[in-house]
């Protein structure tokens, strides 16, 4: 049986959610990582995904001028980076450098793969919808990149900000 509550109440009972980072280049040239779990698979022909990014994000100056980005599908063993990503500001700092996080160049956009994720997509925006306090980016999955290792599980979103794999049932 189905009981009226408020939206927040009913929306924490969705987890856990998929975590995932979009890395894009900045006005300064440097590769910023954010932690989103706003994400979508939009489309198979042509593959694309969407993501949504907060107004207030530098990441959405960065997203507008470059029209492309890196999404990683990050792995449990990356938890804490996925933590750091997404509560500094690449206004403030590089969160590449100051994490030490590993990265490889991407073979089609100017972007970087993380090394250590489940998988990467290197995405071209071919639109984007302002909803709110975010704006969603659609992204042609230009190339597509997984880790050597088909043991490395993703991360996810457990609830009440805790990050963790999950178990399949």
């Amino acid at each position: 049986m189905q009981v009226p509550t408020d939206f927040e109440t009913a929306i924490a009972r969705k987890y856990p959610e998929g975590v995932a980072i979009a890395v894009v280049r900045d006005g300064q040239g440097r590769y910023n990582p954010i932690t989103l779990c706003w994400v979508m698979r939009t489309s198979h022909q042509p593959p694309m995904i969407a993501i949504s990014v907060g107004i207030q994000r530098y990441s959405l100056e960065a997203l507008r001028a470059a029209r492309e980005f890196v999404l990683s599908i990050p792995s449990t063993q990356m938890a804490e980076l996925a933590a750091f990503f997404g509560s500094r500001s690449g206004r403030e700092v590089d969160k590449l450098a100051a994490s030490g996080a590993r990265t490889q160049r991407a073979a089609i956009i100017d972007g970087v793969l993380l090394t250590d994720a489940v998988a990467n997509f290197e995405c071209r925006v071919e639109g984007e919808l302002e909803t709110g306090d975010h704006v969603i980016f659609a992204g042609r999955v230009v190339a597509s990149h997984t880790n050597a290792d088909a043991s490395v599980r993703g991360l996810y979103a457990l609830g009440d900000e805790r990050l963790g794999g999950v178990v399949p049932g």
